[in-house]
This record gives structure tokens, sequence and C-alpha cells, in this order.
């Protein structure tokens, strides 16, 4: 089975719930945010620990659980996609 679509918002428009409430119906998918200031910033540090970490062969995915756990902002609309 093919994985539900999901959509991770980040930055200033993240915490207005209203925007990321037309991202879910548009896309009929859920949308999660991450507590974190400054994810810009937050992905160049995970991929320079890649980088650092690159000879031992870890994956970006091993790397990034580290990451913390996206929570569930809002989901689509029922009927949204109809429209």
């Amino acid at each position: 089975a093919v994985p539900r679509t999901r959509i991770l918002a980040t930055g200033g428009a993240s915490h207005n719930k209203k925007i990321l409430q037309v991202l879910s119906d548009v896309f009929n998918a859920p949308v999660y945010t991450i507590d974190t200031a400054n994810s810009a910033c937050l992905g160049s540090a995970y991929r320079a620990i890649h980088g650092l970490v690159a000879e031992t062969n870890v994956s970006l995915a091993d790397v990034v659980k580290l990451a913390p756990e996206p929570r569930l902002a809002v989901t689509p609309t029922t009927g949204a996609e109809e429209v």
C-alpha cells in the first residue's frame, strides 16, 4: 500500500491555522508542524551532521530520527475534495 500523503508546514505561516486548513483541504492531506523556531536552520544542521558521518554510511533518515516529532495541526475538511 502507498503511504498517505502528509504535509509538514514550517515557518511563520505554520502558526496560522486557517492557512494550514487551506493547505489540508487543497491537497486532501493532514498537515503537521514542528515546534522549532527556525526550521531552515534545523534542516541545515541535520544535513551538516549527515555530512560529518558520511564515511560511516549512516543514512540521512537515520540522522533525522533525532528530529522533534511533528504534531498534527489540521486534517482535511470532510467533502473538501469534491469542491
